[in-house]
């Protein structure tokens, strides 16, 4: 079973890297970051993609709706500490197979993933009922933008980032900003972020 494992923090990576290679027929891939998971993903084929949300470059949720849209077999398994509840609802409505909390006994994980190559979906309960909370209100393109200004970039370079123009930038923060009802783009980050749907 080839499993791919994006985590950017070295030592949860390395500690789930060996606990996975225990099981005899598992064969581990590491990536550090998004980015090098989205490569490995489009050069390689992999069982499961086993991935932290929150990382530089790609984030877990941009890598699964990215396998989602190449209607890839691998199946997606989310592994994180953040319990927020717009990072839950974005996941199970993509469908991701499998959605676990970071602090989980080890051998729940071991136990997920071979329910979920048996075609079970495993979304830890108190995760799911979280899921129930507020709706994300935000269109991909403005969550895509919000979370470029969250990193500080400017509108040109969210632009150019995005193959958009600065004014379609501009209209999409400025939705963001009136739905999130916040001060600024600064402000709507911060909502966003805080909410889990950035």
């Amino acid at each position: 079973m080839k499993i791919l494992l994006a985590e950017d923090q070295a030592m949860v990576r390395g500690a789930l890297a060996a606990l996975l290679s225990m099981e005899p027929n598992f064969e581990i891939t590491q990536a550090e970051d998004g980015d090098k998971a989205w490569l490995l993903l489009k050069q390689n084929s992999y069982d499961i993609l086993l991935t932290d949300i929150e990382m530089p470059g790609r984030s877990g949720l941009e890598l699964a709706q990215y396998l989602i849209q190449q209607q890839s077999p691998t199946k997606i398994i989310i592994v994180t500490t953040f319990g927020r509840s717009g990072y839950i609802r974005r996941a199970i409505d993509m469908g991701v197979s499998g959605f676990l909390l970071k602090d989980a006994p080890s051998e729940q994980l071991i136990q997920a993933i071979y329910r979920i190559m048996d075609g079970k979906r495993v979304i830890d309960g108190e995760l799911a009922m979280m899921a129930l909370g507020e709706t994300d209100p935000l269109s991909d393109k403005e969550r895509r933008a919000l979370r470029l200004a969250s990193e500080g970039k400017t509108t040109a370079e969210i632009a150019n980032t995005l193959f958009l123009s600065e004014g379609t930038v501009r209209n999409y923060l400025s939705e963001a900003i009136a739905k999130l009802n916040a001060a600024n783009r600064v402000d709507a980050a911060r909502i966003a972020r805080q909410k889990g749907w950035i």
